[in-house]
């Protein structure tokens, strides 16, 4: 479920009428400051980050003066919530309150409706409290049943607020429905001295397959995440719009190795339960893991490619281990050419490890081998008969191999660390002598010397799609029919390479990917 901050879903009680703390988001500490002295009084500081506990991590902080709201936006600005900087900070006045509630609407899967649910005290340790929370059942036109509703709410004897409570609660429901959220929480809930309520936070998960449907939340990533996406991420979300053969999801984890740790890895999986079976088998072998990528249901090679282009990305890697379900009827030998491309453009320097295991995983495995026989790192496929512990462990001893390689008499340690870099080109590409076709998300290059030297091998690879003509590359279909055909000449620049063939690359775009390394 995609999620909002805080602040933005105050945002959206605030516009139906519910009333909430006068604030705004910041992002420095000079900001924050022009907050606090526009609110005026005392404030409160509170990390935007999706995680509960805030208080209990150091994520909020209360002033009494503009210069000391500076003073804590500073500290709270260099925060991490797991490994991912605090980006946001909502400065609110601080409120004086008689009572606070705890409200919220979920979905109820097993009645397949929504329902509000009503407590007498809010704030944390909420979920201890199970028994003494009101279910109030929703239908999902009218909102709460509004017999149910007028018992809890009398149950909580709220006297003379108990109206602005009732309408606080109906005005939810109508929020949540508006934006297809599948869950919207007030925590707390308050009740001031003169009777009015006060919505004193706010959080809000919206389903995944109504993000596209609300432009106006201005939701990055329809998918559940524990942190604000990343730029990576951001990446990996385009091209899974943007090519729907097969899936693809990828979500960063840490970005520095555990205490103890043998180093961090770049993790790529195919299968959901495949790939958390391997994870617990490479995590138990003392590795951490940089991020969790899935690429299954047959994916394209130009998918893998950029899937395996995203993950080497990541600096410091130590290594990168690949696998998932051992019986996937997907044809791996697809995945091992866009991983074998990604592998030969980046010269890959440190150890892989690929189980391909299912449909074709011989020739996967051959694939990747001989394709990447050549690059300085080692690059190992296994099938589906190798276990995720197996290939673990001969992963972390490739790794432990390749660290002691580089340890120099100098330092006397361990030299650690992918260092990501741009992707090698053949000299032809770009070249105005050059020819080149365009296919899904990219180009083929064809240099016009090498043609004339070794047009039958590639016309032989290139599963008919091209012809020499002339001397010169042709098309044996439409442009726009070749614009689908990208996996064939993926596969077709992996033959060549693997046979000694030169003249043929396929330069595939990742919008916006060199500019992260480049800001690294």
């Amino acid at each position: 479920m995609a999620r909002l901050h805080e602040y933005q879903g105050k945002t959206l009680l605030a516009g139906a009428g519910v009333r909430v703390p006068r604030g705004r988001a910041v992002q420095s500490p000079s900001e924050a400051r022009a907050a606090a002295t526009g609110l005026g009084g005392e404030v409160v500081l509170k990390i935007q980050a999706w995680t509960t506990g805030r208080a209990a991590l150091g994520g909020i902080a209360f002033a009494k003066s503009p210069e000391e709201a500076a003073k804590h936006a500073e500290r709270l600005l260099s925060m991490h919530v797991g490994s991912f900087p605090v980006t946001h900070l909502l400065v609110e006045q601080k409120l004086s309150f008689a009572r606070e509630l705890f409200v919220s609407l979920s979905i109820d899967d097993a009645a397949r409706r929504p329902v509000i649910l009503l407590a007498s005290a809010g704030g944390t340790g909420i979920e201890d409290r199970a028994k003494d929370i009101a279910r109030i059942p929703c239908d999902v036109h009218s909102g709460p049943d509004e017999a149910s509703l007028r018992t809890s709410l009398a149950l909580l004897k709220l006297g003379a607020a108990e109206r602005a409570v009732h309408e606080a609660v109906r005005t939810l429901f109508s929020v949540a429905r508006s934006i297809e959220a599948r869950s919207l929480e007030i925590n707390p809930l308050v009740i001031l001295a003169d009777g009015s309520v006060v919505a004193a936070d706010c959080r809000v998960t919206v389903d995944d397959y109504a993000v596209f449907r609300h432009p106006e939340l201005g939701i990055e990533i329809a998918r559940e995440l524990d942190h604000p996406p990343t730029e990576l991420e951001r990446i990996a979300y385009r091209v899974e719009q943007e090519d729907h053969r097969g899936t693809f999801f990828f979500a960063q984890m840490n970005t520095t190795p555990a205490p103890g740790s043998k180093g961090l890895i770049g993790f790529h999986g195919a299968g959901g339960g495949g790939s958390m079976m391997s994870m617990d088998a490479i995590t138990n072998e003392g590795f951490t893991i940089a991020n969790f990528c899935d690429t299954s249901g047959n994916p394209s090679p130009a998918k893998v490619y950029r899937a395996a282009r995203i993950i080497l990305s990541q600096p410091g890697l130590v290594g990168y281990f690949g696998s998932g379900s051992g019986v996937a009827n997907q044809e791996q030998f697809w995945s091992a050419y866009g991983l074998a491309k990604a592998f030969w453009e980046l010269e890959l320097s440190i150890p892989a490890v690929i189980r391909l295991g299912g449909n074709t995983e011989d020739r996967a495995v051959d694939i990747l081998h001989s394709a990447c026989k050549d690059l300085p790192a080692r690059v190992e496929g296994y099938k589906k008969a190798d276990s995720p512990a197996k290939i673990a462990a001969r992963f972390a001893s490739l790794v432990a191999d390749s660290l002691r390689s580089t340890e120099t008499a100098e330092s006397s340690s361990l030299t650690r660390g992918w260092k990501p870099r741009s992707p090698r080109r053949p000299a032809f590409v770009g070249a105005s002598s050059a020819i080149h076709f365009d296919v899904k998300g990219g180009r083929v290059w064809i240099d016009p010397v090498a043609w004339r030297a070794n047009a039958p091998a590639i016309v032989a690879r290139s599963a008919g799609l091209l012809k020499d003509s002339n001397g010169r590359p042709a098309l044996t279909v439409a442009p726009d029919a070749f614009l689908a055909k990208d996996s064939d000449m993926i596969a077709c620049e992996v033959e060549c390479r693997r046979d000694g063939v030169e003249g043929l690359f396929v330069e595939l775009d990742i919008p916006g990917l060199e500019a992260v390394r480049e800001h690294r």
